[in-house]
């Protein structure tokens, strides 16, 4: 993806984190053995790849057989998401947004990981506080938006339009 990780940041994270493993390397291309763990959390990683496959297949070759991993995603169909972060919206605004980052769909995200071989559950997450965003003019609305998303979205009908995705599963496991 071409992101570029400050050195201090790594270097703060060894420091605060004593005997934790930080390496910065290609997501789509891991340096870790096949079936290497038990388990992968892919936070906030999936809406920044334009084309997600090769992430998800090595999330599929570095769990061993039965590990699982959990995706957390903006959701596309949020209505807010939708305004504010996806291109097609004509209140878009690019502050603060990487080059391929787009909130996902949820079934466009599951079958990405059905397609690798992965059992699949969604989920819908709302309710998380905004304290700051990179656009001035959307700061002033965030106590409503954080008021609508907590109240108007944690309606269980209103599931699927919760801010966030929450793709999990589980790869299979073998029996000889």
């Amino acid at each position: 993806m071409g992101i570029d990780i400050s050195p201090k940041l790594i270097e703060l994270g060894r420091n605060t984190y004593l005997g934790l493993d930080l390496r910065v390397g290609d997501a789509e291309a891991l340096p870790f053995a096949d079936g290497a763990f038990d388990g992968v959390l892919l936070s906030g990683l999936v809406h920044h790849f334009h084309d997600p496959r090769l992430l998800v297949a090595e999330t599929y070759r570095v769990l061993r057989p039965g590990g699982r991993f959990m995706a957390f995603d903006p959701n596309r169909m949020n209505p807010f998401m939708y305004l504010y972060r996806d291109r097609s919206s004509p209140l878009y605004s690019s502050i603060g947004v990487t080059e391929n980052e787009r909130p996902l769909l949820s079934k466009q995200a599951a079958a990405t990981f059905r397609n690798v071989g992965f059992s699949v559950e969604t989920e819908y997450l709302s309710g998380l506080a905004y304290r700051y965003v990179a656009s001035k003019k959307t700061r002033l609305f965030l106590p409503t938006y954080n008021w609508i998303d907590r109240v108007l979205f944690g309606l269980s009908i209103l599931r699927p339009l919760r801010s966030f995705v929450l793709t999990s599963g589980e790869r299979p496991r073998t029996y000889v």
